[in-house]
């Protein structure tokens, strides 16, 4: 445009410049409306991590297929927890999955003596961080590659301790709805129970359970844990699973637990690592205890025996485990005396009932001559009164004749 000094330029000039800028500003506000909005990633390098904030970090205690488990202290209560944290990212992997499947299982069973107790889960950098219970004498495989070592291996009463407490948290599973389906040594802990001086000097046991040992075994790892009813069924360790769960018949899978719970106890008594496949796996499903180093009772060895049959309808239940004479011998003796006290409660009712009837029987027997002579009386009155002469009730006159 020309630089025309005229009134009429000057006013053309300034009507363009104007248009140009209400143009402009209207093609901006376009482009704001048009662009994405920033995008933050949730990395440790723009939000705290809850994790470095809440807990302080001891040691590395455990590495597994699901990720890697820390010894930790919590900063807020001075307690100490395991802290599990994911291998990999989440989202969209097999991991998302099992991890949630634990947290599920965990708020649905709550809080029991022979399960790991579960605290809080949350997610940090897209991995699965899991607060539990922190067991101060690890898993039972950590004891298990000791004793390999020094080639020991658990006592009978050990292995009934073992066989009992284990049963006893399976039973708690079992009786929510689900089954645990991944019981083997690596995921059976060991805490040691602390002893407090009770008032009278006595000790006493924190634990809800007593036991002569001074160990608590609990249940961990509930990434393959299911609903009994509604079954999504993931194979766990090939070592430790019942053949009908590779068959697809879900009809009985709390004996799968027992199953793999007999082979664990096996394998605690010092029996060599279970195979994966082979002729001896399929021996070992066909009902035979592989061969165990040590002398046991027979009646322990039926009993790991009946674990594993073949028909797992024959297995017997967790709960008929936890009342079993050969692990609560104690208990099978409290069930017969029980049995001799009914017994005798029902010979003491029957002789209190005999002798309230022989009370009775004499007091009638001493009230029976007055209430015969009421009656004789009674019946007899009117008999005299209808028969009586006059005068009868007054004394009788003599007549006596004097001689002149």
């Amino acid at each position: 445009m020309s630089h025309c000094p005229c009134k009429g330029c000057r006013r053309m000039k300034r009507s363009y410049l104007v248009h140009s800028l209400i143009v402009h500003f209207m093609l901006h506000c376009l482009s704001l409306l048009y662009l994405p909005p920033l995008q933050y990633p949730l990395k440790e390098s723009n939000m705290v991590s809850r994790y470095k904030k809440e807990f302080l970090e001891l040691e590395r205690i455990g590495v597994g297929e699901f990720g890697s488990v820390y010894k930790c202290i919590k900063r807020l209560d001075g307690c100490v927890y395991a802290i599990k944290r994911s291998k990999r990212p989440l989202a969209g992997s097999s991991d998302e999955h099992v991890a949630l499947r634990e947290v599920y299982a965990h708020a649905v069973l709550g809080h029991h003596p022979h399960v790991v107790r579960y605290y809080s889960a949350w997610a940090e950098d897209d991995h699965m961080i899991i607060q539990n219970e922190y067991c101060d004498g690890g898993s039972l495989q950590d004891v298990l590659l000791e004793n390999a070592k020094l080639g020991h291996y658990f006592s009978e009463t050990e292995l009934k301790e073992i066989l009992l407490q284990v049963s006893m948290g399976l039973k708690y599973i079992h009786n929510s709805g689900l089954v645990h389906l991944d019981i083997k040594p690596s995921n059976i802990f060991i805490c040691h129970k602390l002893a407090v001086s009770s008032p009278d000097g006595q000790d006493e046991s924190d634990s809800e359970d007593e036991f002569s040992s001074g160990v608590v075994y609990k249940i961990g790892d509930l990434g393959h844990v299911t609903s009994v009813t509604n079954p999504q069924v993931e194979e766990g360790d090939r070592r430790f699973l019942a053949n009908e769960i590779l068959q697809e018949q879900y009809c009985y899978l709390p004996k799968a637990d027992v199953f793999a719970l007999a082979l664990t106890v096996a394998l605690a008594a010092g029996t060599a690592p279970l195979p994966h496949n082979g002729a001896l796996w399929h021996h070992i499903r066909k009902g035979n205890i592989p061969p165990i180093p040590q002398k046991l009772p027979q009646c322990f060895l039926e009993l790991l025996k009946l674990m594993i049959h073949p028909d797992p309808a024959e297995r017997p239940s967790a709960t008929a485990l936890t009342k079993h004479p050969v692990l609560c011998p104690s208990r099978g003796k409290a069930v017969q005396l029980q049995k001799q006290l009914n017994v005798e409660k029902c010979k003491t009712a029957m002789l209190e009932r005999e002798l309230k009837a022989a009370r009775l029987a004499q007091t009638l027997t001493k009230d029976e001559p007055l209430g015969h002579v009421k009656l004789q009386q009674s019946e007899t009155s009117p008999k005299h009164k209808n028969k009586r002469l006059v005068g009868g009730k007054s004394c009788r006159s003599f007549s006596f004749t004097l001689g002149y």
